[in-house]
């Protein structure tokens, strides 16, 4: 499939996903919270995992953990662009921003970011406009909370389908623009979550790349009983490894295992 960004088109393949890496730069997120809120320390981590294999980097500034607290689009802005600015000096690399914020995100994509990564779905009246007037890359997550008693997989596709339509009219740009993401860990029970996963290949139904961000989330956590997000590398190997035939883009914080895992589970599993 194809996925236009302002003036890049990526090809991207179903079962041999693009990475596409974690770069926080927030001192409370959930799982590296304060490592990279430095700009040196920041651009610095983007640059190995782009050296380990990552072929986008998507650069937050702002916690969406469960109980995060909202942060101002200046604070935002504050955090983010510097890294940005530096990161684009050092690299032609496709750069994702994380924010559900208008103003955030026309600033980044002026400053040379080519996709808008919104775990809110546009909801921000702004956002529309300002991909449509860069023409960026938009990455649409389902983030509604379900019923206890849901199908995930089929709701889920239901929801981003119905989206993936109002986005498309919303912006004035043809579907190649758009990603879906099933926002694991937002909205969903431990269950659901891990029916989405099972069941990716839903998805694929949809006419757009699927995006799973799956690393560390909480869900590795209530199987294999592990509190800390740092320490779910060996779960997020194996959750990796079961779904990549059925997705185009993978979201990791950990890009040389994931890379190492995929390559062994592709060769293994054949095309």
């Amino acid at each position: 499939m194809t996925f236009q960004c302002r003036r890049r088109k990526l090809t991207l393949q179903r079962g041999k996903p693009t990475l596409m890496g974690i770069l926080n730069v927030t001192p409370d997120s959930f799982s590296d919270g304060g490592r990279y809120d430095q700009c040196e320390t920041a651009v610095a981590h983007a640059l190995e995992m782009i050296a380990e294999g990552a072929e986008i980097i998507d650069i937050g500034g702002e916690s969406t953990r469960p109980g995060h607290q909202c942060v101002p689009a200046d604070e935002e802005l504050r955090r983010i662009l510097p890294v940005l600015q530096r990161l684009r000096e050092a690299t032609d690399i496709p750069i994702s921003i994380d924010t559900t914020k208008a103003s955030v995100a026309d600033a980044m994509l002026e400053a040379g970011a080519d996709i808008v990564n919104d775990v809110s779905a546009l909801a921000d009246p702004a956002m529309p406009q300002v991909i449509s007037r860069h023409r960026a890359g938009c990455i649409l997550m389902h983030y509604q909370q379900l019923p206890p008693d849901a199908d995930a997989p089929a709701a889920v596709t239901e929801w981003l389908a119905q989206r993936l339509d109002e986005a498309q009219q919303l912006c004035a740009l043809p579907r190649e623009h758009f990603v879906v993401d099933p926002g694991i860990g937002f909205g969903k029970s431990v269950p659901q979550n891990l029916a989405l996963i099972a069941h990716l290949d839903t998805l694929c139904e949809l006419p757009s790349p699927v995006l799973l961000a799956m690393s560390r989330k909480s869900f590795i956590g209530a199987v294999a009983n592990i509190p800390n997000p740092a320490e779910r590398l060996p779960g997020t190997l194996a959750a990796a490894t079961l779904s990549f035939r059925n997705c185009h883009i993978l979201r990791v914080h950990d890009v040389a295992p994931v890379r190492q895992a995929l390559a062994v589970a592709q060769a293994l599993l054949g095309p």
